[in-house]
C-alpha cells in the first residue's frame, strides 16, 4: 500500500477524536462525519495533523517502501541517525541526539550546562519548571529559580536582578544556566523575541553562563518577522525540539549542541535508562514532517493571519490577538453568532473547542491549508 503524506495525516481519524459524540454518530445527526471526509476536516484545536494507530501504522508501511537501511540499534545508526544528521543542520548545530521524551532532553542539557554550579534560571510558566514534577531537582540536585510569574518572557532587567541576587552577598552562586522556552505553552504559544533572546544572551555570555532552548515547538515560529531557526538557535549551547507535538513522531524529541556535549548527553541518556532498544518507529515519520516544515508552517501563519483579519472585519467577531504570538488567538463571538455555530461549523466540516463565556481559542495548525479563508469565513458567520 502505497500513501502520501496528506492521505495519511488526514485518514483513518476515529470521530471520538475529533469531539462528535457517539450517540451522534450512531443516530446520524448533524456533526456526525463520515470517515472518509476526515480528510477534509479543518481543526482549530492542537499543534499537530490529526492521526490514529492504524494511519500510523499505514504511513510507517509506505515510509518503509524502497528504503534498506531504516532500524537501528539502541538509538545508533538507521533512521535515528539520518534525523539526528537533518537536525544539526536545520538547527545550526555540531550533533543531535535522540531522546524518548522532552523532559528528559531539558533536564539532561540543564544538567551537562550547570556542572558543579547547580543553580538554573528558567521562567516560571516554563515547561521545565512546571510540568517535570522537580526532576531536575530531585535528580541532578539543581536550584531552578524562576522568572516572569504569569508571563512568557522575563525581561532583560529581572535576568540581570536574579544573576545579581545569586552572586552577590557573603555567599556567592554561579548562576550555572539560563534555559529558556520559546513558544511557552503556558502563555498560549507567546514566543520570546530575538532582540529580547539576544539581549539576554549577551549578558549570559558576559557572565560566563551557558544558554538551554526548550524549543519544542521552536518551528511554529516560522514565518514570524526576523525569525530563521539557525538565527534563533544560535545564542543558545543546547537546543531541544519536540518530534510529535507537530512533526507526526509517536514520541520522542531531539537535544543539539556541540560534539563533546552531545557525547555526554548520550552516555546520561543510558545512565537514565533511555537507550531504548528502536527509535526509527520515530524518526522515520519526523523525517518526513521536516521536509518544507518552514515553509509549510509559514504558510499557516499567513493563512492564520488572514484568517483573523477576516473575522475581525465581519461584525460580531473580535479577534484578540496574543502578543509575540506563535499559532494560538482568542476569538469573542457575539451571541447571535453563537447561535447555530455548531452546526455551521460540522457542516463545513470544521472543529473547534466549545466556546466559554462567548471566547474560544484558535490553534493554527496545517488543516488550516484545506480550505480558503472565505469559506472558513462563512462558516464562522453563517
Amino acid at each position: 500500500m502505497t500513501l502520501n503524506r496528506r492521505q495519511f495525516l488526514g485518514s483513518s481519524l476515529p470521530l471520538a477524536v475529533l469531539g462528535v459524540p457517539a450517540a451522534a454518530q450512531a443516530a446520524g445527526q448533524p456533526g456526525a462525519l463520515p470517515a472518509a471526509n476526515t480528510d477534509q476536516l479543518v481543526l482549530f484545536t492542537g499543534d499537530s495533523l490529526p492521526r490514529s494507530p492504524a494511519g500510523y501504522a499505514a504511513q510507517l508501511q509506505a515510509l518503509l517502501a524502497g528504503r534498506e537501511k531504516v532500524s537501528d540499534s539502541y538509538l545508533s545508526g538507521g533512521a535515528v541517525a539520518e534525523l539526528e544528521a537533518k537536525f544539526s543542520a536545520l538547527l545550526g548545530k555540531e550533533d543531535t541526539v535522540f531522546l524518548p521524551t522532552g523532559t528528559l532532553a531539558n533536564h539532561i542539557a540543564v544538567r551537562l550546562l550547570c556542572g558543579e554550579a547547580r543553580h538554573a534560571l528558567v521562567q516560571q510558566e516554563s515547561h521545565l519548571y512546571r510540568d517535570e514534577s522537580n526532576a531536575v531537582t530531585n535528580l541532578s540536585g539543581i536550584n531552578l529559580v524562576p522568572l516572569a510569574p504569569g508571563r512568557a518572557a522575563p525581561t532583560l532587567a529581572e535576568t540581570a536582578a536574579a544573576i545579581e541576587r545569586a552572586e552577590s552577598g557573603p555567599y556567592p552562586i554561579k548562576v550555572g544556566a539560563i534555559a529558556l522556552e520559546s513558544p511557552v505553552r503556558r502563555a498560549q504559544g507567546a514566543t520570546l523575541a530575538p532582540p529580547l533572546v539576544a539581549a539576554i544572551a549577551q549578558l549570559a555570555r558576559a557572565k560566563g553562563i551557558p544558554m538551554h532552548l526548550d524549543g519544542a515547538r521552536l518551528l511554529l515560529m516560522s514565518g514570524m518577522p526576523g525569525f530563521t531557526v539557525q538565527g534563533y538557535c544560535a545564542p543558545f549551547d543546547t537546543v531541544y525540539v519536540s518530534l510529535y507535538k507537530y512533526l507526526n513522531a509517536p514520541f520522542g524529541g531531539v537535544l543539539s549542541g556541540s560534539k563533546p556535549m552531545m557525547a555526554k548527553a548520550r552516555a546520561l541518556r543510558h545512565q537514565f535508562g533511555a537507550s531504548i532498544y528502536n527509535g526509527w518507529e520515530a524518526a522515520l515519520p519526523a523525517l518526513a514532517a521536516l521536509d518544507g516544515v518552514e515553509q509549510r508552517w509559514a504558510a499557516v501563519r499567513a493563512a492564520g493571519d488572514q484568517l483573523l483579519a477576516a473575522l475581525e472585519a465581519t461584525p460580531g467577531f473580535r479577534v484578540q490577538r496574543v502578543e509575540q504570538g506563535s499559532n494560538i488567538a482568542v476569538l469573542e463571538i457575539a451571541p447571535e453568532r453563537l447561535a447555530g455555530l455548531e452546526a455551521r461549523l460540522a457542516q463545513a466540516q470544521v472543529r473547534l473547542r466549545a466556546p466559554k463565556d462567548g471566547k474560544v481559542e484558535l490553534w493554527f495548525n496545517e488543516t488550516l491549508l484545506r480550505r480558503d479563508t472565505a469559506s472558513l469565513r462563512a462558516a464562522f458567520a453563517g
